[in-house]
C-alpha cells in the first residue's frame, strides 16, 4: 500500500469549508483529510508549505489532441464533415496525447478534460473525458463516451449550404437532428424484437450512439449560442426525452429561469474570444453570473484551442469580477462539469474515496497572480513548475528506458 500525506496545506475541498491540515491519499485514493488527521508511520511526506491544495480543474468542452493550435490541414481531425449525421464517429480514435496543450492543460491545473467533436454538423459524434497526462490515450480515459455532440446555429447550416445539402438554414438542421432521433426510435424498436425473437441483427454505430442518448445513458450535448436556438434545444429535447447539456449558452441568460427549473445545466464559453460572428455578439463576462444567479448550475469552458486551455481559471476569475459569486465560479471548473461527465464520484472536489487528482498553488487560484506549482493525479506526480526556468516540467508518461 503506497500512502501519500500532503502535510502543512491549505486545503479547499470545494464541498466543504477551507481547513489548514492534512490530506492522505492511498493508493491513488483519497483516504482522509482535515485540521487533525494523524500522519501513518512510513508514509511519503510532501510539505505544502502553507499553500493551496485543491481538486484538479475540469474543462467539459474542449478539442485537446484533435487539434492542435498554430497548425491546420493534417493535423485538424475535429470535424467529420462528410454527412450531417456522424453520430457514430468517436473523438477517442483522433486524440494526440503528445500535442504540447496537454502540458499547458497541467500548468492550468487542469487534471480532467472532455475532448468533444466539433461543431460543422447538426450530429457530430461522441465525446470522451479524460485525465490530462498518459502515454496512450486509452490509459487517460475516464469515460467514453461521454455524450454525443450536436450544433444548432451557424456552423452546421454555413457547412452544407455551401455544398447544396442539407441543412442550409436552422430549420433544416432541426429537421436533421429529429430525423436522425426518429430513425435510432425504429431502429431500437427492431433491435429488442430481434433479441426477443433470437434473430441476428446488424448493428449500425450511429444508431447505436444515439439509442444510448435515448435510453438517458449517455447526455446529449448541445453546441448553441443564440436564444432561440436555445429554445430550440429544449423543444427538441422534450420531444424525444433526452438528458439535454448546453454548451456554449452565450445568450442562454434571457431563458435562465427556463433552464434552472427544467435542470439542465450550461457549459458557458469560451469568454476570451472576440464577437467574431453575429451569433456571439451577446458575449459577455457578466453571462455567467446571471445564469448562476438564477439557479442555472454552470460550469466554464475554454473550447480549446479557441481560448488557450490554461486560461481555464483566469475566465472564472474575471467572471467572480463580473458578479459571479466566488464559490460558484470555483464549482464552475471542479465539481459542476465533473457533474455534466457523469464523474462527480470520482473527480471534482476533495473528499474520502475520491481519485487523488490534486494541485498545489501559490495562492488562491482566483487571484490571476498566482501558479500551479505542482499536479498529481491519481497521486502520482505528473507536473511540477521550476522557478529557476520559469516552466512547468512535466513528467514523461512512458516507461524508463532498460
Amino acid at each position: 500500500m503506497s500512502i501519500t500525506a500532503f502535510t502543512n496545506a491549505h486545503v479547499v475541498p470545494v464541498e466543504s469549508d477551507p481547513f489548514d491540515g492534512v490530506l492522505l491519499a492511498e493508493d491513488g485514493r483519497i483516504s482522509a483529510l482535515g485540521p487533525d488527521v494523524e500522519i501513518p508511520a512510513g508514509a511519503d511526506v510532501v510539505d505544502c508549505g502553507g499553500r493551496w491544495l485543491l481538486p484538479g480543474f475540469v474543462d467539459a468542452h474542449v478539442h485537446l489532441g484533435m487539434h492542435a493550435e498554430g497548425e491546420v490541414g493534417a493535423t485538424a481531425d475535429v470535424n467529420e464533415m462528410t454527412d450531417p449525421v456522424m453520430a457514430g464517429v468517436r473523438a477517442l480514435d483522433a486524440v494526440d496525447p503528445n500535442e504540447p496543450g496537454w502540458r499547458d492543460a497541467l500548468a492550468g491545473g487542469i487534471t480532467t478534460v472532455n475532448v468533444n467533436p466539433g461543431s460543422g454538423n447538426p450530429i457530430g459524434g461522441q465525446a470522451v473525458a479524460m485525465h490530462t497526462h498518459g502515454r496512450t490515450v486509452d490509459e487517460m480515459v475516464l469515460r467514453a463516451p461521454s455524450g454525443v455532440k450536436s450544433a444548432l446555429g451557424e456552423n452546421p447550416k454555413t457547412v452544407y449550404k455551401e455544398r447544396g445539402r442539407t441543412p442550409s438554414t436552422r430549420l433544416g438542421t432541426a429537421l436533421v437532428i429529429r430525423r436522425a432521433f426518429m430513425e435510432a426510435q425504429g431502429y431500437m424498436a427492431r433491435r429488442t424484437e430481434a433479441e426477443a425473437d433470437g434473430k441476428p441483427f446488424t448493428k449500425d454505430p450511429h444508431m447505436e450512439a444515439l439509442a444510448l442518448v435515448l435510453e438517458r445513458r449517455i447526455p446529449w450535448r448541445q453546441h448553441c449560442h443564440r436564444t432561440d436556438d436555445v429554445a430550440t434545444a429544449l423543444r427538441i429535447a422534450d420531444e424525444f426525452g433526452y438528458d439535454l447539456v448546453l454548451d456554449h449558452g452565450t445568450e442562454a441568460h434571457p431563458l435562465a429561469e427556463v433552464l434552472a427549473e427544467r435542470g439542465v445545466p450550461v457549459l458557458i464559453g469560451p469568454l476570451f474570444t472576440t464577437k467574431s460572428k453575429p451569433e456571439l455578439r451577446g458575449r459577455s463576462l457578466r453571462n455567467p453570473g446571471r445564469l448562476a444567479r438564477a439557479g442555472v448550475e454552470i460550469s466554464i469552458i475554454t473550447d480549446h484551442p479557441v481560448v488557450p486551455i490554461d486560461f481555464l481559471v483566469y475566465q472564472a476569475a474575471l467572471a467572480v469580477k463580473e458578479g459571479l459569486d466566488r464559490d460558484t465560479a470555483l464549482r464552475a471548473i471542479t465539481l459542476n462539469p465533473a457533474k455534466v461527465l457523469g464523474l462527480a464520484d470520482r473527480i471534482g472536489s476533495l473528499a474520502p474515496g475520491k481519485d487523488a487528482d490534486l494541485v498545489l498553488w501559490s495562492g488562491d487560484p482566483l487571484d490571476v497572480m498566482q501558479r500551479t506549482l505542482r499536479v498529481w493525479i491519481g497521486g502520482r506526480p505528473v507536473m511540477e513548475y521550476d522557478a529557476a526556468a520559469a516552466r512547468p516540467v512535466v513528467a514523461s508518461a512512458r516507461p524508463a528506458e532498460d
